[in-house]
């Protein structure tokens, strides 16, 4: 038994959790339907309103209907209850009767006409002996269909009848001839019986199952139509909303063709309503954007195209002229000072010009998709130590400190050395560049899926601003500013270029007069996809200085400083 019920219980528990998921089910989609589809939106809160409405004013029918009806059946019945009862207490107390036969035939004689279809309602009475009496009683309680006093009389009116001398009235619900509890009305007096003067209580009961059933039948009628206009309503908005709607989410449809590049989608236009101009407005505006766009697109292939032929076609005299400005240079102890100082001048700017060159170069490549990734697997801490051996002059000659802080000795990643060792010159060479001789952190954290570089300097600084466009070509923060220090201008530009070759992320912070801090995210493994970095930008040390000076010279690899665990707060 025990297992049968276990089994049993089991089944209802499976069955309970596959109504709730297709509850739940139904429910999402419902809510998902809400979000995204107007057309729904517009129906669904059409028909609450309305229904919401209907229901209000059916109510408020429904109950001026059978307030109505109710108070013109009660004066009638009022009034022949009055009348009835008042000659059967005539009748009663005028009677000569002597003995129990009599008084028992004056009584069959005569109650029997109280009942009828008065006013369009069975009538019923019943005769009851008010309790507590020392005379004779010579008739016993009776009352048509066998009703009695304790099944159709509420006891607060039984009271009033008898205690009281007048007639009294109260609703209360009678069996019906089908044995169903039906609403009536009970019309009530206290009446008196000879020889011995009797008392008791006669009541007049009214059957309201026929306006009961009339009421009824409206409340029908009313939900039907109500019912029937809900879905007419609901038809009439969907149709509504439909050709209203429907242009919009073919216009929503057409904008996101548009916007995955399909730019000769156009709208369907017909007839001369607002819908019909907004759709020619729309594709007016489709064909603007198409021009604009193919303007744009060749205007951009014309730029590329120069830049690379520019480029391109200037490397053979620039060969030529830094061969002359070679010798210049070398032979300048032989000038005079003034043309020994141009010689120098000479060079340095052929140098200039030689760097920017490779840079438009390189950034051509880039333009035309031809730049190749050669990946190998290299330890991360090596590249930045190259890095800092080439930027030592720099530092030197800033009067910057260069110091690597880092928990780790160690971290191979997959990545093309050159472009990343290029990148990280880059960030080290303009940390310190704009560093204001303090010292310049290089920050490397990694977890099982990223590795993170991050070069904090804490000079000049930058606004959220210049952080956010510090990576455009050509841009520098203050354009009116002489260019005495930094490179090409494209040195971020090509940074940003072979970061998004390795699926990198490099980001800038900056705060004005707190210096800024530059982020390179890697994957460790080739085409993996980030999703979070090991350093938060810009990188905290918790409780030690956020950089430790470590010893540096032009000669000597600087130290790594670790720090101890702590948890980071990736970004």
């Amino acid at each position: 038994m025990d297992s049968a019920a276990a089994s049993v219980r089991s089944r209802l528990g499976d069955a309970a959790s596959q109504v709730w998921s297709w509850v739940r089910t139904a429910l999402s989609r419902t809510a998902r339907q809400w979000r995204r589809s107007l057309q729904f939106r517009t129906v669904v809160s059409t028909l609450l309103l309305t229904a919401v409405a209907f229901a209000a004013v059916g109510a408020f029918l429904s109950n001026q209907i059978a307030t109505g009806l109710y108070e013109e059946r009660f004066e009638q019945f009022r009034a022949e209850s009055s009348n009835g009862l008042s000659e059967v207490a005539a009748i009663f107390s005028s009677a000569s009767t002597t003995d129990s036969e009599s008084t028992l035939r004056l009584v069959q004689d005569t109650l029997p006409s109280l009942e009828g279809g008065g006013a369009d309602a069975p009538r019923r009475f019943i005769l009851a002996i008010v309790p507590d009496q020392t005379t004779d009683i010579y008739v016993a309680p009776f009352g048509s269909d066998n009703l009695t006093e304790s099944s159709a009389i509420p006891a607060a009116m039984a009271n009033a009848v008898r205690s009281g001398d007048d007639q009294y009235w109260s609703a209360t619900s009678i069996e019906s001839t089908s044995g169903e509890r039906v609403p009536g009305l009970a019309f009530g007096t206290k009446v008196t019986l000879p020889p011995g003067q009797t008392e008791y209580a006669l009541y007049l009961i009214y059957d309201l199952s026929s306006m009961q059933a009339t009421l009824d039948y409206i409340h029908g009628v009313i939900w039907i139509a109500g019912i029937l206009l809900l879905v007419i309503i609901g038809a009439i908005a969907w149709f509504v909303t439909r050709s209203l709607v429907g242009p919009v989410s073919h216009a929503a449809v057409v904008s996101e063709k548009l916007a995955a590049g399909e730019l000769q989608e156009r709208m369907d236009v017909k007839g001369e309503d607002e819908v019909a101009r907004l759709g020619a407005s729309f594709n007016h505006m489709a064909e603007s954007l198409q021009d604009q766009i193919t303007q744009l697109a060749q205007l951009s292939q014309m730029q590329q195209r120069f830049v690379s032929d520019v480029s391109h076609e200037l490397r053979t005299p620039l060969t030529t002229v830094r061969m002359a400005a070679e010798v210049l240079h070398d032979a300048r102890a032989n000038f005079d000072p003034v043309n020994r100082r141009s010689a120098e001048i000479l060079y340095n700017q052929v140098e200039r010009f030689q760097a920017l060159l490779a840079d438009l170069l390189e950034i051509s490549r880039f333009d035309a998709g031809a730049a190749v990734l050669e990946a190998e697997s290299v330890d991360i801490f090596q590249v930045v130590r190259h890095v800092i051996d080439g930027a030592q002059p720099l530092a030197d000659a800033c009067g910057s400190e260069l110091s690597i802080i880092s928990r780790e000795t160690e971290c191979l990643v997959e990545v093309d050395p050159r472009r990343i060792d290029r990148i990280l010159r880059n960030l080290v060479v303009n940390a310190l560049e704009h560093g204001d001789g303090k010292p310049v952190s290089i920050y490397i954290a990694s977890n099982p899926d990223a590795v993170a570089v991050a070069v904090r300097d804490y000079g000049i600084g930058m606004t959220p601003l210049e952080a956010s466009r510090v990576f455009d070509r050509f841009w520098r923060a203050d354009p009116a500013r002489a260019r005495t220090t930094g490179g090409s201008g494209l040195g971020l530009s090509i940074a940003t270029e072979d970061a998004h070759l390795h699926g990198a992320w490099l980001q800038a912070w900056g705060s004005p007069g707190k210096g800024a801090c530059f982020r390179l995210t890697l994957p460790k493994l080739r085409d993996s996809v980030l999703k979070v970095s090991p350093l938060p930008l810009p990188p905290r040390t918790g409780g030690l200085p956020d950089r430790r000076a470590v010893e540096t010279s032009p000669d000597s690899l600087p130290q790594l400083t670790t720090l101890p665990k702590e948890p980071h707060d990736a970004r």
